[in-house]
């Protein structure tokens, strides 16, 4: 026996190392197998980011809420055991009762005229099942209740998803275009460097003056702020996603897959902002509290009560007020039965009743209107994200020419400033207005997928998204 738990103890304990060990692996191999596709990104913060987790372990106790709510149509069984040793005089009188704490006790039986510390044994021993065979519906709406917190739990859940789910994929497309402003930014830094080289060949063959020597560094020094700020940025991006994903931010290598091109599929379908799961989620809501309404409305209904009750008593004195010996009234020896139907009724919880019945009808007033609001928010943030989109479409038609027209313009400035025809100022223009241009065109086309990420929040849903996003 010892050696078959032992080895079930030494399975279990190799089993939850296997777990442990594959857990470690699958991550370790997903921060090592090289870059990540946006999709891959939210998977993982959806399977690994807490707040999941704890609206997950909301909805199941929700469910397990129902499970309980469910055996109030279960009969209750109660068991009585009691063995006591007291004084046995009795007194005729009327006790109120005791509201707060049942302080003291009743004894059954005859007056016997006495007034002794002396002490007798008492015992009993009983079970009594309760029932109740019809309760007008209370107990099923209880149980609608159970169902809708739950109802409501798993449309926070959908909320939290979407939350975490299109948070991670904003910080994915910051890296992104933080990595674009690098880039461009990388490119200024070696154009300054190669104006400084050209500035101070002239300077040094005496054809400029010295001055020019040191905006030119200016400008060099400048540029390299601006990429180490950039770089900043997408270490920043990488930290944030890191605590999305549970990745080491060294670790993490973007794919970008087709953001870097402008998106293929032009169409988005339109989703009304009442399918959005924060609009569900106040449906629910709603629903919840109309449930409370229908509670309330069946509890001003009698209470039947099918009781069935076996038991038994023994005492250690007669009715004539003679005492047995030293262990009389220990055994339970007088036994009795009794089946019966309870009704209870609570005449005046009416006006209790109404006045709840009167909030919760206000509740639902709130609810609703709550519900007009989300609506209407969710709508107004489809419309700018709309809108949005379309100003970065014409941003990304815009920007080639922009990018074209600023190579251009640094190419006759520093060949006029070659030939003495301009100034450093001139090209130092010519160089940040090529610098801007690289970086707007860099991020033109990310803005249109940023958009399109804020109206499939908009909307509640990113599956199109991503599905799009991700090659």
């Amino acid at each position: 026996m010892r050696s078959g738990m032992k080895r079930l103890s030494h399975l279990r304990r190799l089993a939850g190392a296997v777990a442990l060990y594959v857990t470690v692996l699958a991550r370790v191999s997903f921060s090592q197998s090289g870059s990540m596709t946006i999709d891959q990104a939210v998977q993982q913060a959806l399977a690994q980011y807490p707040l999941v987790r704890v609206s997950e372990e909301k909805v199941s106790a929700a469910a397990a809420a129902i499970k309980f709510a469910r055996t109030t149509y279960l009969p209750h069984i109660d068991f009585l055991a009691q063995f006591n040793r007291a004084t046995h005089n009795n007194v005729f009188g009327l006790i109120l009762p005791q509201v707060y704490l049942p302080v003291l006790s009743s004894i059954s039986g005859p007056v016997l005229g006495t007034n002794t510390l002396d002490s007798v044994w008492g015992s009993a021993v009983g079970t009594l099942v309760s029932w109740e065979p019809f309760d007008f519906g209370l107990r099923s709406a209880n149980v609608e209740l159970a169902k809708s917190t739950q109802a409501v739990a798993g449309r926070l859940l959908d909320v939290t998803r979407l939350q975490v789910a299109a948070t991670t994929a904003d910080v994915y497309l910051t890296i992104l275009a933080g990595q674009q402003t690098a880039t461009a930014s990388q490119a200024a830094v070696e154009r300054a460097a190669v104006l400084v080289q050209v500035v101070e060949a002239l300077v040094n063959s005496q054809l400029r003056a010295g001055a020019d020597s040191s905006r030119a560094q200016a400008e060099l020094a400048l540029a390299k702020t601006q990429l180490i700020r950039a770089q900043e940025a997408v270490d920043v991006g990488k930290a944030v996603l890191g605590q999305m994903t549970g990745v080491s931010p060294q670790a993490i290598r973007l794919d970008p897959g087709p953001l870097l091109e402008l998106p293929r599929e032009a169409g988005i379908q339109d989703v009304p902002a009442s399918q959005h799961p924060y609009a569900l989620t106040q449906d629910a809501a709603i629903e919840q509290v109309k449930i409370r309404e229908r509670i309330l409305e069946k509890t001003y209904y009698p209470r039947f009560n099918l009781q069935a009750t076996i038991y038994a008593r023994g005492t250690g004195i007669q009715p004539d007020g003679i005492t047995g010996g030293g262990g009389s009234g220990l055994a339970p020896d007088i036994q009795n039965w009794a089946v019966g139907m309870t009704v209870t009724f609570p005449a005046f919880d009416l006006f209790s009743v109404r006045a709840r019945k009167e909030v919760e009808r206000y509740n639902e007033r709130t609810e609703v209107a709550r519900h007009e609001q989300v609506v209407q928010e969710l709508t107004g943030q489809q419309e700018q994200a709309r809108a949005t989109l379309a100003g970065a479409l014409q941003v990304a038609q815009n920007t080639p020419i922009q990018l074209a027209a600023a190579v251009a313009s640094v190419e006759q400035a520093t060949a006029r400033y070659k030939a003495g025809l301009a100034t450093i100022v001139e090209v130092a223009e010519a160089q940040r207005l090529l610098a801007q241009a690289e970086t707007d065109d860099g991020l033109a086309k990310l803005g249109i997928w940023r958009a399109r990420l804020a109206l499939a929040a908009a909307q509640g849903d990113l599956g199109p998204f991503l599905r799009v996003a991700t090659r």
